[in-house]
C-alpha cells in the first residue's frame, strides 16, 4: 500500500474541469457503495458485483477506478481514516485544555453520528489485524499522536490538567466517542435512541465531557 500522500501547499491549482468533477463524483458514489458492503460484510463478504449495482455502475466501469476489491477497499479505509483522524488534528497547544478536550469529544460525537459506517469498519479492521492499514497506523497515525502527545504533555508539565498518560487518555477518548457508532445498534435496543436524536446526542456529549474532564481536571480545583 502507497503511503499517504503529503498533503499540497500550491495555491495555483486550476478550477476542476466537468469531466474531472464527473470523475470525482463516480468515484465517490462508488466508495459509498462499498462503504455500505464493507462495513456489514467486510472485504472477503463482499462483491464487486453487489457494488457495482448499488453504485449504479457496470463492474467494467468500477474496475476502471479501482482494478481491484483490495485497492477499492484500501481506498475506503484511507478516505474514513482522514474522517476519523480530522478532529485529532484540530488540536492545538494555542487552546485551553478543557475547552480542547470538550470539543474533541463533541467533533468525535459528531463523527460517530454521521459516519457510522466508517466507524464501524474500522473498527472490523482492526479486530481483524489491520492487515491493509498497518503501515499507515504506525507511521502517519502514530506520528500523529506522538504531537498531540506532546501538547497534552505541555498541559500536563504546566499543571493545567492532572498527572496523566496522553496515550491512555486518547484511548479513553476513542474508546467512549467511538462506542456510540461501533456497538449502536446495543446501545438503541438499551435505551431505544441514536445518536441521531438530538436529546440523546446532546446529553452524550454533556456526560462524556463532565466525566472526562473532571477526571483530568487538576486536584486542586477538584
Amino acid at each position: 500500500m502507497k503511503p499517504l500522500a503529503a498533503e499540497g501547499t500550491s495555491t495555483n491549482k486550476k478550477p476542476p474541469t466537468r469531466r474531472s468533477r464527473a470523475v470525482a463524483a463516480k468515484r465517490s458514489n462508488i466508495m459509498a457503495a462499498a462503504l455500505e458492503f464493507f462495513s456489514l460484510y467486510g472485504i472477503h463478504g463482499t462483491s464487486l458485483d453487489q457494488v457495482a449495482e448499488r453504485a449504479d455502475v457496470s463492474k467494467t466501469n468500477l474496475l476502471y477506478y479501482f482494478p481491484s476489491k483490495e485497492e477499492l477497499y484500501v481506498a475506503v479505509l484511507r478516505d474514513l481514516l482522514d474522517i476519523w483522524l480530522e478532529p485529532l488534528k484540530a488540536l492545538s497547544p494555542e487552546q485551553q485544555p478543557m475547552a480542547a478536550i470538550k470539543e474533541y469529544i463533541y467533533l468525535k460525537l459528531c463523527v460517530s453520528r454521521d459516519h457510522p459506517q466508517a466507524s464501524r469498519l474500522f473498527c472490523l479492521e482492526m479486530l481483524q489485524g489491520a492487515p491493509l492499514l498497518k503501515q499507515v497506523l504506525s507511521t502517519h497515525l502514530k506520528q500523529l499522536v506522538e504531537e498531540k502527545s506532546a501538547i497534552i504533555h505541555g498541559w500536563v508539565k504546566a499543571g493545567q490538567i492532572a498527572p496523566i498518560e496522553p496515550l491512555h487518555l486518547l484511548f479513553i477518548l476513542w474508546a467512549t466517542t467511538q462506542h456510540y457508532a461501533d456497538f449502536g445498534v446495543q446501545i438503541e435496543a438499551i435505551s431505544g435512541q441514536t445518536l441521531g436524536d438530538d436529546v440523546f446526542f446532546e446529553q452524550a456529549v454533556a456526560n462524556l465531557q463532565h466525566i472526562i474532564t473532571q477526571g483530568i481536571r487538576p486536584q486542586s480545583e477538584s
